[in-house]
């Protein structure tokens, strides 16, 4: 008899967004932060992705310092119960700080906010005790939902995973000081998509898609007006044999196929 599908883990991630000064001809403002993965990681590596990663026990914390759309909100926005949507709002304010040095807090962030930072990443303080300590208050409202994108059943490794958007904040760079990266950059989305056509870099499914949805889009502003009309419903790509070849393929997207050896290392999605 087949095994149960493991059940996935909940997961966020962020398309941090900016506007370029200066574009070269033929791109339009619109870029878009990524990281290459280390090779050692369990899941995704050597991939270029958005930063993120999967909720910790500490995300799942009530905060008294939230601004902006409360969970309830948050949990009709992604289709999810509201404790759940809380701690995906956390996770994804937390990732971004830990992997890139981006805090979508306020008021003024304090000269020793690298400390914090570290302490998040061994995992000696939570995102709450940093706030509680520091004085500072989760921006809640900087954040917007993207899509939530579930792992397909035959995969070992599974994450229901949210994508959220958010402009970085002025004053604030993202930076590649992390372990889990070999490196960062700001790419145009279009660029990106050329160099994994071209072999380059390595993308999983869903920032593929992402890419191309955000690629329609001329500015930072665009996105974000786009992501609030947006309806998030749960997608689980669909991995299956077309001729001599295993292509993934989206439920409600035909037009989208794409070669399982060509995205993964290994042919998993």
């Amino acid at each position: 008899m087949p095994s149960e599908p493991v059940v996935p883990r909940p997961a966020a991630t962020v398309l941090l967004v900016r506007d370029a000064p200066a574009p070269p001809p033929g791109r339009t403002p619109l870029q878009v932060f990524l990281q290459r993965r280390v090779a050692e990681m369990a899941f995704a590596s050597s991939m270029t992705v958005f930063p993120g990663g999967g909720v910790d026990a500490g995300d799942r914390a009530g905060l008294a310092s939230w601004a902006g759309p409360d969970p309830t909100w948050w949990g009709e926005r992604l289709a999810c119960d509201t404790e759940l949507a809380g701690a995906l709002v956390q996770a994804a304010v937390r990732e971004t700080f830990e992997e890139c040095g981006v805090l979508l807090a306020t008021p003024q962030l304090p000269a020793d906010l690298q400390r914090h930072r570290s302490d998040l990443v061994a995992r000696r303080q939570t995102l709450g005790q940093m706030l509680a300590e520091t004085g500072l208050v989760l921006r809640a409202d900087l954040l917007r939902p993207w899509a939530r994108w579930i792992t397909p059943p035959a995969v070992k490794r599974r994450y229901d995973t949210v994508f959220f958007v958010a402009l970085v904040p002025d004053g604030q760079e993202a930076d590649a000081h992390t372990t889990e990266a070999v490196e960062a950059a700001w790419w145009y989305p279009a660029e990106a998509l050329e160099h994994w056509q071209r072999g380059e870099i390595e993308l999983m499914a869903p920032t593929i898609r992402t890419l191309q949805e955000i690629a329609e889009h001329p500015d930072s502003a665009a996105v974000l007006a786009a992501a609030d009309e947006r309806v998030v419903r749960p997608v689980t790509p669909e991995v299956r044999r077309e001729g001599g070849k295993v292509v993934v393929v989206l439920p409600d997207d035909p037009g989208f196929q794409l070669d399982v050896e060509r995205i993964v290392p290994g042919g998993s999605a």
